[in-house]
């Protein structure tokens, strides 16, 4: 058994004047990440790894991810081919997996990350939103064969939200 955890970045700011790969988090996406993050850490399963995208807004949410859950350091990686919107090099990176590893979190970017979710999972998500998170078990030995397999849960901001209204 695999478990494959997706989250998209949370919400950036396009009034800084900075090249994309650099935008950072605007305060609500800061809110949305620490939302996420506190909300499933309690009931999801620890990941072993956490590997995100090199993008500052990738990267930063992330961090809220890898304190929320507990992760260490050495557990936390950047890998530049996550800044990937297409998601064949989020694939590869997927697919390329330590196979020790039964428990990851990838953090990246749409259209990618919807693609995948759609394309792995067995629920229909019309868009992964900012601060999403997407939860997805295969039942498979090695990572090579993530093709398909059961979306276990999904986590949007304004789901929680509503909630607490």
């Amino acid at each position: 058994m695999k478990i494959l955890y997706l989250l998209r970045h949370a919400k950036s700011s396009w009034e800084e004047g900075v090249d994309d790969h650099q935008r950072s988090l605007k305060e609500r996406g800061r809110n949305d990440a620490v939302l996420v993050s506190n909300y499933i850490k309690d009931s999801i399963k620890k990941p072993q790894k956490i590997v995100s995208s090199d993008a500052i807004r990738a990267k930063t949410t992330a961090k809220y991810f890898k304190e929320a859950l507990n992760v260490s350091d050495a557990d936390f990686i950047l890998n530049p081919n996550l800044y990937d919107f297409g998601g064949r090099s989020v694939m590869e990176v997927i697919k390329g997996l330590d196979n020790t590893l039964d428990c990851v979190m990838i953090v990246g970017h749409n259209h990618a990350l919807t693609s995948i979710a759609n394309m792995l999972g067995d629920t229909d998500i019309n868009n992964v939103a900012t601060s999403g998170f997407v939860e997805i078990h295969f039942n498979i030995d090695t990572w090579e064969f993530t093709n398909f397999g059961h979306t276990e849960r999904v986590v949007f901001p304004r789901d929680l939200k509503s909630k607490e209204q």
